[in-house]
């Protein structure tokens, strides 16, 4: 039992056993759960978390926090849907969209990097920046009348799969080729995993934190393109209270708070954990007010967990 215990701890299994068992148990629990058509739906729920979530793992390694990605991922839909409305080209629109997220990623960045603010009281505050500048943007108004072929982009398939479950296996391929492939991704652990010792050793310690906080800018950006593109309009509210997903996701995936120790993969499969148990749960028929009480308690779990893990480091 001893050796299985340690082998778990050595190649991170527990969020992956954990999952396993969530799906035994929902797969009993209700026949509706195991099927094609339900699972690709759980896929394509977490897809709009897992980006943001991605973005997360790459502050969070550096032992940072991005509060402002909901407000982020609002503002960029909503910058985006008005450009189309506007008979602006689609990917011009999105792409516009993206580099207002990586803007305000580096926003926040250069005050994390430069000004040595706290990154939890800086992206608390661009947090409400950001949902403001989306509120006067759109009047307090949803934005309609997207163009046809947008919405293809949320809402279509390729070989019986949605487009948006494609573009979040891209995303994570990409990120786990920066982080485990690169000098970039083994300096982002780095300076998570002792800040001073990384610019001793010659990081551009500044240059990095900024260049993570792009990274969650625009990946929220990237996961409003796809929700407005799945509603079919952007709305003012869009994003509120995504950042608390994301960041039970990475760190029930196994990345811990402190920085310097996490996997992309422990990240989705936090991602599919949310995900399921909010599937699992609708189906099941239970009342939203519990399934805000379960969120909770997991969040409270994954806190408890991260911390109990550190303390032992």
């Amino acid at each position: 039992m001893q050796r299985i215990i340690s082998a778990i701890k050595r190649y991170h299994l527990g969020p992956l056993i954990g999952l396993v068992i969530l799906i035994f148990i929902l797969s009993f629990a209700t026949a509706k759960f195991f099927t094609f058509g339900n699972l690709r739906n759980v896929a394509l729920q977490i897809s709009v978390n897992a980006l943001i979530a991605v973005g997360m793992t790459f502050v969070i390694l550096t032992a940072g926090i991005d509060l402002s990605v909901g407000s982020t991922l609002a503002l960029s839909a909503a910058i985006a849907a008005q450009l189309m409305v506007g008979h602006i080209n689609p990917w011009l629109a999105g792409g516009a969209a993206l580099f207002v997220g990586g803007l305000a990623g580096a926003l926040n960045g250069v005050f994390v990097a430069y000004a040595g603010l706290a990154p939890f009281i800086v992206t608390l505050g661009t947090m409400t920046l950001f949902r403001g500048l989306t509120e006067i943007y759109t009047n307090g108004m949803p934005i309609f009348n997207l163009p046809r072929a947008f919405a293809g982009f949320g809402t279509g398939t390729f070989l019986a799969i949605p487009i948006p479950v494609w573009v979040m296996a891209l995303v994570f391929a990409a990120a786990w080729v920066v982080l485990y492939r690169t000098t970039a991704g083994r300096r982002v652990y780095a300076i998570g995993g002792n800040e001073r010792v990384a610019f001793l050793a010659g990081v551009p310690v500044k240059r990095y934190l900024v260049g993570v906080y792009v990274v969650s800018g625009i990946l929220a950006s990237l996961a409003g393109i796809i929700l407005a593109s799945r509603l079919g309009s952007a709305e003012p509210t869009a994003g509120v209270g995504y950042e608390l997903d994301a960041i039970t996701a990475v760190v029930l995936g196994g990345t811990s708070l402190m920085g310097g120790e996490g996997t992309l993969i422990g990240t989705l499969i936090g991602a599919l954990i949310l995900g399921t148990i909010d599937n699992g749960l609708n189906l099941l028929n239970v009342n939203s007010f519990y399934q805000d009480a379960v969120k909770g308690l997991i969040i409270l779990a994954a806190i408890m967990l991260d911390r109990k893990k550190s303390a032992g480091r």
